[in-house]
């Protein structure tokens, strides 16, 4: 078994291009890099930020061994004096960043690297391979709790996750966005996530009868039973014989929580069945559990049809976010420090899409009277906002659409968490960041949270910024 140095997931080019500062006497040069994305997944009204915990482990820990030094040294690519640097590397910048939990929307920086142009090269791989996965997964997980409402949701997607990391931090991302529990016990080991689980068919299978494996799993589990009725047939077979264990094990027991699964089937016309049979028989106190290859959407459909489902199991189509299984996240310089001043940076593409907003940013959200957030602010690092005067949005693309907003408040968004490489925030709890993000969530106009066609969330540039870049485009673009 090999042991893992977190600053080997690197992409090669990161290294070449580092080894190409050292060589130019560049990489001590200090850059600003933003951590944007273009769109959000699914074609969502917004998106959920994950992976800042991991990512902060990342900073403190990074480090070149002497292993990995002599690794490097065999590729024949790069120059002993850059080797010797990555000897005694480490991360000594400035990190901005949206707090882990926060909502957030397409071409703002979430995350602002202040560093040497060597340090905030090597980060980039590393930074995005978490951003990306654990965000996609935090915002598939809140459109599925947010489908299931006020019912619980388990995860339940270990064994179709794409290798432990994928499982674990999906996991973690999963229940800061809301689901309620996992089926994942090293999700628990290591975070604390409640864990649970009952059985899979091949217990049903494993005893001579459907009965004497429900009798058994009751008498041994008699707190927590939850029996699954489809292994042979749902409601001829499966619910009669949970119905006589029920009733004969569970039931005149106080501190008894039994339910029953189904796995299989037409999900909707099971689960009313289920609960007629089992309220005529005297076992209200039963709840219904579905799971198999549940979404939002299927989700959705099955409460918009009534069933009488108590808890939904999701597994595969949030773990992989089967639906869109990318979330985009770029990493792109934006400015340098060039004789004590900062000097934007531009990249102009053909695709408007792909040109990036340049210099270093701050970004504040936009909160009506009402508290509930209206667009997100994007102004240059030095501006200074009177907030006692009206506040010009206007759309960055199609500059005719403006608005003018009189009743307002502004909060700054992203927060110092690292300064000349040492760690300046104090990490919250994995409770505290589920918290944040709940309230984050309940802040959203409904409108933005439709699965179908929701509300443009709008991301405005000052005034100030937005010339910046016009000017900018106007320079290079005949290039």
């Amino acid at each position: 078994m090999y042991t893992i140095n977190r600053a080997m997931l690197i992409d090669f080019y990161e290294l070449t291009m580092a080894n190409g500062y050292f060589e130019e006497g560049k990489h001590n040069e200090i850059v600003y890099f933003d951590v944007f994305y273009r769109s959000n997944p699914d074609k969502a009204g917004f998106s959920l930020f994950a992976g800042l915990y991991h990512i902060i482990e990342y900073i403190k820990d990074l480090h070149f061994t002497d292993k990995d030094i002599e690794f490097l040294r065999s590729k024949n690519t790069f120059s002993d004096g850059f080797l010797e640097i990555l000897k005694t590397f480490k991360f000594t910048g400035d990190v901005y960043t949206f707090r882990e939990g926060c909502v957030i929307f397409p071409n703002e920086p979430i995350m602002t690297i202040r560093a040497t142009l060597l340090e905030a090269q090597l980060v980039e791989t590393y930074l995005l391979q978490i951003i990306n996965h654990q965000s996609l997964i935090a915002t598939k997980a809140a459109r599925i709790k947010y489908a299931a409402g006020e019912k619980m949701v388990i995860e339940m997607g270990a064994r179709r996750a794409h290798g432990l990391t994928s499982s674990l931090e999906g996991t973690r991302a999963a229940y800061i966005a809301g689901i309620d529990s996992s089926s994942n016990v090293i999700g628990d080991q290591l975070y604390g996530i409640p864990s649970g689980g009952t059985m899979a068919h091949s217990w049903v299978q494993s005893f001579d009868t459907e009965y004497e494996a429900f009798r058994s799993y009751a008498e041994t589990y008699p707190e927590n039973t939850t029996l699954l009725v489809d292994t042979y047939n749902t409601l001829k077979s499966g619910l009669p014989n949970a119905i006589k264990v029920i009733k004969e094990v569970l039931i005149e027991n106080p501190e008894a929580n039994y339910a029953i699964r189904i796995d299989s089937g037409d999900l909707a016309y099971l689960s009313k069945k289920a609960r007629i049979m089992l309220d005529e028989a005297g076992v209200e106190k039963c709840k219904i559990v579905v799971s198999n290859s549940l979404d939002e959407h299927l989700i959705k459909t099955l409460l918009n049809q009534k069933a009488p489902i108590d808890i939904f199991g999701v597994g595969e189509r949030l773990i992989t976010a089967k639906s869109d299984p990318v979330f985009g996240a770029v990493y792109k310089i934006v400015a340098k420090e060039e004789d004590g001043t900062i000097k934007p940076i531009i990249k102009i593409s053909d695709n408007p899409a792909k040109i990036t907003t340049p210099h270093y940013k701050k970004v504040y959200r936009v909160f009506s009277k009402e508290e509930r957030p209206i667009a997100d602010y994007i102004a240059l690092y030095n501006e200074v906002i009177d907030t006692s005067k009206p506040l010009l949005l206007f759309d960055p693309i199609h500059t005719w659409k403006r608005k003018e907003v009189t009743e307002y408040t502004l909060k700054e968004m992203q927060v110092q968490i690292f300064k000349a490489g040492k760690l300046v925030y104090d990490i919250p709890t994995l409770e505290e960041v589920k918290s944040y993000a709940q309230e984050n969530l309940k802040e959203l106009w409904s409108e933005l949270r439709r699965f179908s066609f929701p509300h443009k969330y709008y991301i405005d540039l000052s005034q100030k910024l937005w010339d910046v870049k016009n000017s900018m485009i106007e320079k290079y673009r005949n290039f």
